[in-house]
């Protein structure tokens, strides 16, 4: 049993070892073999050996839960037989973790067990059930297939991983380079119609020719609505109330313009104003709230919404609900759904989710839900 924890000691102490040793061993699939007889856990680990990988053992099924909830691993080799907690018993706990859930077990026996014991085994998680003594060659490519997989998945998990702190970042650039151009629009270009404006009066007063005052009067009605449209465009790349008054008064205005907008009335349940919430947290939920409302004004045919935000200090949740035709099941993966899909990626980047439901005929619901800290 010394020999064995020393060796297990060896293996959890790669994290501190060099970084190129570090590198090595992280790079390592990681194999948990679990028997309580020393002899065929030391001839397993042998066995495996020629693997290459990283190999752990545990001589009960109480020692292999404690590994499991350290480490993820490629496969683990569990003996069926053994004294205290069984091999079923270890597996059903390992299954019901959610760190271990979905990874392979194979089951080993020395007894010629009945079908009755395998099919047990297969229903408390086991991908494979083998008799000892085991055939070398055999459980190498089992075992060999397992690591595979497991790196393979890693190795997507990655560079999923990878995509989306990229998609943050374009997002988060995005958003900044909407922000510059708002107030260069706002600031510079306005700026520049009120001087015109100005000037144009300043020259009205000096005309007496009614023509040319009718002109005049134009030209400066043309500039109002050019200053009006300048105003909506800048709001419509980076609304001033999401920077200056928070999340929860940009809802409520973004509320208000959609219903003078659409005609389709809206009643929202908010917070005070004084709750707040991070600024990144606050343009993601924004987003997703508009994009909501653009689904609801182009396809519900709705003619009412609640809206309802809470914001606390572990999450931020916003509740959309609409009186319209309901969303089907088989639009919510269908390939017109990448509006859906978008607020799922900008909720998914903060650790949050976005869940749809809808009945024909009787609405849908969007409930948004992120996290206050990041995972």
């Amino acid at each position: 049993m010394t020999d064995l924890s020393a060796g297990n000691r060896a293996a959890e102490s790669a994290a501190r070892s060099p970084e190129s040793d570090s590198a090595a061993e992280t790079s390592k699939a990681k194999i948990l073999v679990v028997d309580d007889e020393p002899k065929s856990l030391f001839a397993l680990q042998e066995l495996l050996s020629a693997l290459g990988q990283n190999l752990m053992a545990a001589q009960s099924g109480e020692e292999a839960l404690k590994l499991a909830l350290r480490h993820d691993f490629a496969v683990i080799l569990l003996d069926v037989r053994m004294p205290g907690m069984d091999g079923f018993e270890t597996a059903k706990l390992i299954r019901g973790r959610e760190r271990s859930r979905q990874t392979p077990i194979i089951f080993l026996t020395a007894q010629a067990d009945e079908m009755t014991s395998m099919f047990r085994g297969y229903a408390v998680g086991a991908v494979d059930y083998l008799m000892k003594p085991v055939v070398p060659e055999v459980l190498k490519s089992k075992v060999a297939i397992f690591v595979e997989l497991h790196m393979k998945s890693e190795r997507l998990r990655e560079s999923e991983d990878k995509l989306r702190r990229l998609a943050a970042h374009l997002i988060s650039v995005r958003e900044e380079e909407r922000a510059h151009i708002a107030r260069e629009i706002h600031d510079e270009l306005g700026q520049v119609l009120t001087g015109l404006k100005m000037e144009v009066t300043w020259l009205a007063k000096r005309l007496k020719d009614q023509p040319l005052l009718d002109k005049t009067d134009s030209i400066c009605s043309l500039i109002d609505s050019t200053v009006q449209t300048v105003r909506k465009i800048a709001t419509g790349l980076r609304p001033e109330v999401l920077d200056d008054m928070g999340l929860v008064a940009a809802v409520g205005w973004q509320a208000k313009e959609f219903q003078k907008r659409t005609g389709i009335r809206c009643r929202a349940k908010l917070p005070p104003e004084t709750e707040k919430a991070a600024i990144d947290i606050a343009t993601t939920v924004f987003r997703i709230f508009q994009e909501i409302l653009t689904n609801v004004a182009r396809h519900s045919r709705a003619t009412r919404v609640d809206i309802e935000l809470d914001i606390s200090e572990e999450r931020v949740a916003l509740i959309v609900v609409d009186n319209g035709v309901g969303i089907p099941d088989a639009e919510l993966n269908g390939k017109k759904s990448l509006g859906l899909l978008g607020m799922q990626e900008r909720a998914l980047l903060f650790g949050g989710e976005v869940n749809l439901s809808g009945t024909p005929g009787h609405g849908t619901r969007v409930a948004v839900t992120i996290p206050t800290s990041r995972p």
